[in-house]
């Protein structure tokens, strides 16, 4: 029977798959394959598993399973339907390409161990972890005997996909039962599934009765301790762990990202490095994450350096990380250098760079990224709008937010959550819009949480409606009763509308009840090193050299007109005492340590772990002009940007 034009075939195949890099194999065994009909070769039971293995590759990225049917067309044609090893090749082909019907079809005909293995692995790797585990109750329905393959295959599905311990737990029985044990894979992908379904205990029994344990099994555990928080656990047991590899040193990494410990991550890859294990892409998505965390940004570009010279790929993961990292350190540029230079972008890229734009105070560019993001067919999610909003509330655009608020809603179907509801809260506010700040609280759809009404508070503060102030104030109070915050935007209410007596009253109150406000606390990366200041703290090596340049400075803004604003001193004290409190918050003492420490011209970058006071914002919009430097302050709720005296924010609060 003849097997068509070669050329005709080549075309069929080609067209489902993506365009890749010249040195990219799916194309070249297809090319192949139509060479060698064309030269009158003849396929055989060796030939199509390599090609359905470039097909299922190429599929992959496609999601398109026309290309194994041209395949299939033709391993009928020939007779080879028959073959398991072909059989399977074919049903990993067509599970790649997201025709699980045609992949079943098959496994029911041929009805192997090695096909049931194909289908089920093939279902893991397209993220199809539901229909995994249904291909293997299929599979036991039918009485096909599993094999450590098919168990290893299931299990990882339970846990990194369902997360269904129960279905997990009927495995590890008939794991049991079918006599595979000991198998160390087997035992792996056991306390693997436990940890990722977070039931440690056990996954603490497996690993206690393994006679043979590997690197994977102490991962598995280490990594399952560090997703629950429990990171001195997880140190410990990586402390015991008789080898370690580039796997289990990032586990640790992740482990002090997630649970915000972020100098014990880059103390963990210094650590890595004196190690000599190699880091990979997975490794630097953690590093450049912390990084990011404490605007790190010498650090960040070190990590940048050193994947270069490790040859270290820059993935889209890496270049998101990336992007982010950069935008948190207040370098929107090099975010933008990033984001050119990434030949493949997703929908993460794009949300990156317009949250970087946003929060940076480039506003139109940000609202315009949006717009060629949707040019390019890529669909925006809850996360993206959540920073165009955030461009059109510092950008004051009212009624632009209210418009790409109700196209999330119409448009792409995205139910607004809280967050997207604050960005709305925090547009109305800053523009006055206070009752109808209120009113789109009250239609909320879920229960408004402290930062909603502390948002809606702030704004009270600022255009002095002390009316629903009270009431925000109260409402706040009810969820948050220790939150300091509040007094301090409440007495700043009532100053601004000349209610002494509230004012003291307030302060009384705050007082008797022992409140405490948070310690302001602040970073700043001087070659390489986290230094970190809380307000008052002399702990410092130099603290000494700092206060006294401290005063040096305050002495520079004093010649100038500069006038210490106390509204939002927390303690009832002397007013000279007040200012002195000023003084010495934690921004301020980070300066003056860069002043001292760092070269002229070397922009000044800083974390703030509170909102900056309105105080420590007019002295630094000072201080960047007295002392011709450009300051970047990230701290809970903005960037600011502070150059020649003056702040890229538009309307300080």
């Amino acid at each position: 029977m003849p097997l068509g034009p070669p050329r005709a075939l080549a075309h069929r195949l080609l067209d489902g798959i993506p365009r890749r890099s010249p040195a990219a194999a799916p194309e070249d065994a297809v090319a192949g394959y139509a060479r060698m009909l064309a030269r009158g070769g003849r396929p055989d039971a060796y030939t199509f598993p390599a090609l359905l293995k470039a097909v299922a590759r190429a599929a992959g990225g496609s999601g398109s399973a026309a290309p194994a049917r041209a395949v299939h067309a033709h391993v009928v044609r020939l007779g080879m339907g028959r073959n398991a090893h072909v059989a399977s090749s074919l049903v990993a082909a067509y599970t790649a390409g997201g025709d699980g019907a045609a992949a079943r079809a098959l496994v029911g005909e041929c009805d192997t161990p090695v096909a049931w293995n194909a289908l089920i692995s093939g279902h893991n790797r397209g993220g199809r972890f539901g229909e995994s585990c249904g291909s293997f109750v299929d599979m036991a329905r039918a009485g096909a005997a599993p094999t450590p393959v098919t168990y290893v295959s299931v299990l990882s599905a339970c846990g990194k996909g369902t997360r269904d311990v129960l279905l997990g737990m009927q495995v590890h029985g008939r794991v049991v039962g079918s006599g595979v044990l000991p198998d160390l894979r087997v035992e792996n992908a056991l306390v693997d599934m436990y940890a990722e379904c977070a039931d440690m205990g056990s996954a603490w029994k497996v690993f206690d009765g393994m006679q043979v344990r590997s690197v994977v099994s102490w991962t598995s555990l280490l990594s399952g301790l560090a997703r629950l928080g429990q990171v001195d656990e997880a140190r410990d047991l990586f402390d015991r762990m008789p080898e370690r590899d580039t796997v289990s040193w990032t586990a640790m990494i992740d482990g002090y990202v997630w649970a915000a410990r972020f100098r014990e991550a880059l103390e963990m890859f210094r650590e890595m490095q004196y190690s000599n294990v190699s880091a990979d892409e997975f490794t630097m998505v953690s590093v450049i994450t912390a990084c990011a965390q404490l605007g790190a940004l010498e650090m960040g570009e070190w990590v940048r350096v050193y994947m270069s010279r490790q040859g270290i790929k820059m993935d889209a993961f890496v270049g998101n990380a990336l992007i982010d990292m950069y935008s948190k350190c207040g370098s929107i540029e090099r975010a933008l250098d990033v984001f050119k230079g990434m030949h493949h972008r997703d929908k993460f890229t794009w949300t990156a760079i317009i949250l970087g734009l946003a929060v940076n105070g480039y506003e139109e560019e940000a609202i315009e990224m949006f717009h060629r993001m949707i040019r390019v067919s890529e669909t925006p999610d809850e996360v993206t709008f959540i920073g165009v909003l955030t461009a059109c509330t510092h950008a004051g655009l009212v009624d632009k937010g209210r418009e790409f608020f109700l196209s999330m809603i119409e448009a792409y179907n995205i139910a607004p959550n809280v967050v997207h509801y604050g960005c709305i809260i925090d547009l109305l506010g800053r523009a006055g819009k206070i009752t109808e700040a209120l009113d789109t609280i009250d239609q909320m759809p879920m229960t408004p949480n402290s930062t909603i009404w502390g948002t809606l508070l702030a704004a009270c503060r600022v255009h002095g409606n002390s009316e629903i102030g009270e009431l925000v104030a109260e409402r706040l109070l009810e969820l948050d009763p220790e939150n300091s915050m509040v007094y301090i935007l409440l007495s700043n209410i009532y100053a601004k509308c000349n209610r002494w007596e509230d004012v003291r009253r307030l302060r009384h109150a705050i007082m008797e009840k022992g409140i405490k406000k948070e310690p302001g606390c602040s970073l700043i990366e001087m070659d390489g090193i986290i230094h970190e200041f809380v307000a008052g703290d002399q702990s410092h090596p130099m603290s000494k050299e700092i206060y006294s340049k401290l005063e040096s400075i305050i002495s520079d803004l004093n010649n100038v007109g500069y006038f210490p604003d106390v509204t939002e001193v927390f303690v009832e004290v002397a007013e000279k005492e007040k200012k002195k409190v000023l003084y010495w918050h934690s921004e301020k003492l980070a300066i003056a340590f860069a002043l001292l420490s760092s070269k002229p011209n070397t922009v000044i970058r800083i974390v703030k772990n509170l909102r900056m006071c309105l105080d420590c914002h007019n002295a630094i919009k000072l201080i960047s002009r007295l002392y011709g430097r450009e300051v970047v302050v990230r701290d809970r709720t903005r960037f600011h940007h502070f150059r020649h005296g003056f702040c890229s924010c538009k309307d300080y609060w």
